[in-house]
């Protein structure tokens, strides 16, 4: 089979050349997504009814333009808040409010003074962050679909607001979030992806001193990397926030097995012709790549046990891409060599003289230290684990980080904004909270009252910084009509506070937003709280549950109704809640397939086991690393564990098959062959993957930016441990000792 696909050498590459061009377009119709909801895989509960939720109440994209100043109220102040909004209502798709809008509306022709003690006579405008003692606040509602049309529109606002000339404004929203994540998730992938093709170029070149060389490999990295990109368009996934990975650890991967696939092409023995040595390094390698690509591509799609979406779709997704580029590996990779003919080291020596006087001296030198390597690295193995999961009383488990703000480069304007709303004014964590009713009864008074009850219990729960409701808006026209921002309690003045609540909701749009008027069995209640982590949040659904069942017990009017907390704020919480059993599992069900793959290759449970340590090692140590420098679990980081597990066993395969082929040999003989014959693919294959992920210190997107770093080091400390833990390990457990003429 190989000796013909040399022989139709040329028909490969004319394949090829009709799949590439092709995959690259599908490749540019993968959709981007960038926001934090989209982190749950549907089939979760939870999204299901958020999603349900806002079929009924569409949540609104809204972008929070934030006016600071030492006097808000100032006529100069107002004068700029109404520039900016009259520039705003020349913007398509945006419409544009503010506590003025409403003051004004109330008190026409009320002077800056008197709308000053409007807005602070009650608390619901400084709960809902509309003022403050040093900021006025103006609320654009994007009306936009598709993150296209979301970036132009936002763009226009800041043009706006530039040729106004207000000055400087905090930009606050979830539109300006999503939109830098997408961004940022598109641009770390290209950036990454020139800094490694630079870095492959001049690595490539200076070990194999051979241009041809260089361009085989090259060529068949990118149809690997182009045809596992498109395979993401035709199975639907989309570049979410952590998609960057995706390319990068199929290129990585892919480099791998090209650089064990060329280094053993190289190394051509006397006395054998060129094309009976290529078949026979391809046969050579042929279990090896298979057993490594069969290992990562099944520890990578480990990942499907997340309902992280990002993480599922990236674990299938590079492991399908893993398969495709095995077959580019052995069909158009060796055409290419073919083709190009690629010169091996009786033409081009390979640069190893330094590295073959250093294998030489291991076996003698991991024997000496075999203890102190092996009782050193099980250390900082257990420390690395514990610096994981904690240790009870004494030291708590890995922060785990989703907050928004935690994704975005420190640096820039939108984080500094960010910091800023949070110290001034408040956290963005909202609840929804929709309660359904068995009948069309939503705007019945003794309904009304039910749920003005129970948004007045929810107001004096703790961490709780506002609540809107239904009965909201009621308040409102109530204190500004002199009458204080409180409903009357009693069922019959009560009744005729919200007598005419159908005709105004067909004249104020605000209270739609709270009462379906599609089959009035529906309403939601706004909560917003302090403490947006995963414990914060159970607490405060805790509170909404003790509230609701308190009211309900004491409103017949609610009987048979039903109450559920959703949003994008319980998905965020989810997406933490489910990193630390992701990692876990991941963790766990890779190591149980690259094991039971080598135990069925190699038969051998023990030195299986063994193999091991170099990753397992390198993994614990890079997270020790993490914790030590104040690091935080994150939707990248997390899959940190499959990444390095499933791209580090492929130096323990090439290692142990190569010392099996001189089975019965003493072992420090086997050990320098492995050495000799894989060795060096490991070096050079680490060196060029370590500064390729190195690449991704370069971006603005700190979780990228952190599992490049991570992963780079991960790499190094594997190969440090496959050339030294890995053979002590192997003294250990073999009992064995050198021959002495090695002494």
């Amino acid at each position: 089979m190989l000796s013909r696909l040399l022989h139709y050498r040329w028909v490969v590459i004319a394949v090829y050349a009709l799949l590439v061009p092709a995959a690259a377009v599908l490749a540019t119709r993968i959709p981007t997504e960038g926001a934090i909801a989209n982190l749950i895989v549907p089939s979760d509960p939870d999204y299901a009814a958020t999603r349900a939720f806002q079929a009924i109440f569409p949540e609104p994209q809204l972008a929070l333009l934030v006016f600071e100043s030492v006097d808000p109220w100032s006529a100069a102040q107002l004068a700029r808040v109404d520039r900016a909004k009259a520039a705003l209502a020349h913007v398509p798709h945006v419409g544009a409010f503010s506590v003025l809008d409403v003051l004004r509306r109330a008190q026409p022709g009320a002077d800056p003074m008197r709308l000053r003690d409007l807005a602070v006579g009650t608390p619901f405008f400084r709960r809902q962050g509309l003022v403050g003692d040093d900021f006025l606040t103006l609320i654009a509602s994007l009306d936009v679909h598709g993150a296209a049309e979301r970036d132009a529109t936002l763009a226009a606002i800041d043009h706006a607001l530039a040729h106004a000339d207000v000055g400087p404004v905090h930009k606050i929203g979830s539109p300006y979030v999503t939109s830098w994540l997408e961004h940022q998730s598109s641009t770390a992938t290209s950036r990454s992806f020139a800094i490694f093709a630079v870095l492959l170029l001049a690595i490539t070149f200076f070990l194999y001193r051979s241009v041809r060389a260089v361009l085989a490999i090259v060529i068949a990295l990118g149809a690997a990397v182009a045809l596992g990109i498109a395979a993401g368009a035709v199975l639907g996934f989309a570049f979410t926030i952590v998609a960057a990975l995706v390319p990068l650890t199929i290129m990585v991967t892919t480099l791998a097995t090209l650089t064990y696939l060329h280094s053993r092409f190289v190394d051509q023995p006397d006395g054998v012709s060129l094309e009976q040595h290529h078949i026979a390094a391809l046969r050579n390698k042929l279990l090896p790549v298979t057993a490594s690509t069969i290992a990562a591509a099944t520890g990578f799609a480990a990942l499907a046990v997340s309902n992280i979406r990002p993480i599922r779709q990236m674990g299938i997704w590079t492991a399908v891409g893993l398969l495709i580029a095995w077959v580019v590996a052995y069909t158009l990779f060796p055409a290419l060599q073919a083709v190009l003919r690629t010169p091996t080291a009786r033409k081009v020596p390979v640069r190893t003289i330094a590295y073959d006087r250093v294998a030489r001296a291991l076996p003698l030198i991991t024997y000496r230290f075999r203890r102190p390597l092996v009782i050193g690295a099980l250390a900082l193995s257990v420390a690395g684990a514990l610096a994981i999961t904690g240790v009870p009383g004494v030291v708590s488990g890995m922060p785990v980080e989703v907050d928004a703000l935690s994704n975005i480069d420190p640096s820039t304007a939108l984080a500094h904004d960010l910091r800023w709303f949070r110290a001034h004014v408040m956290d963005l964590n909202i609840a929804r909270v929709w309660i359904h009713l068995p009948n069309a009864t939503a705007t019945e008074p003794e309904v009304l009252r039910a749920i003005d009850q129970f948004e007045a219990a929810l107001e004096s729960a703790t961490n709780v910084t506002g609540v809107a409701g239904p009965t909201t808006p009621l308040r409102m026209r109530s204190y500004l009509a002199g009458h204080g921002d409180a409903l009357p309690r009693d069922p019959e003045p009560f009744a005729h506070a919200v007598a005419d609540l159908e005709q105004l909701m067909l004249t104020e749009p605000e209270l739609r937003t709270f009462i379906d008027v599609g089959g009035l069995s529906d309403l939601q209640i706004t909560v917003q709280f302090r403490n947006g982590h995963a414990a914060g949040y159970a607490a405060l659904v805790r509170r909404i549950q003790r509230a609701w069942e308190a009211t309900r017990a004491t409103s017949p009017a609610l009987a048979g109704a039903r109450m559920v907390v959703v949003g994008e704020s319980l998905l965020q919480v989810k997406v933490g809640a489910n990193l630390v059993p992701t990692l876990a599992e991941s963790f766990l069900l890779t190591m149980v397939f690259i094991f039971a793959v080598f135990l069925v290759i190699f038969r051998s449970g023990k030195e299986r086991l063994i193999a091991m340590i170099p990753s397992v090692f390198a993994l614990l140590v890079t997270f020790l690393g993490l914790r030590l420098f104040g690091g935080a679990l994150n939707v990248a980081t997390i899959i940190i564990a499959t990444t390095v597990l499933g791209t580090t066993e492929n130096d323990q395969l090439h290692f142990f098959h190569h010392m099996h082929e001189r089975a019965g040999a003493p072992l420090d003989e086997r050990l320098r062959h492995a050495l000799r014959v894989s060795g060096r693919a490991v070096l050079f294959a680490t060196v060029i993957n370590a500064v390729g992920f190195l690449g991704l210190a370069a971006s603005h997107f700190p979780p990228l930016r952190q599992f490049g770093l991570m992963t780079a080091a991960a790499f190094v400390l594997a190969m440090i441990a496959d050339f030294t833990v890995l053979p002590a390990a192997l003294w250990i457990a073999s009992r064995d000792r050198p021959e002495p003429s090695a002494r």
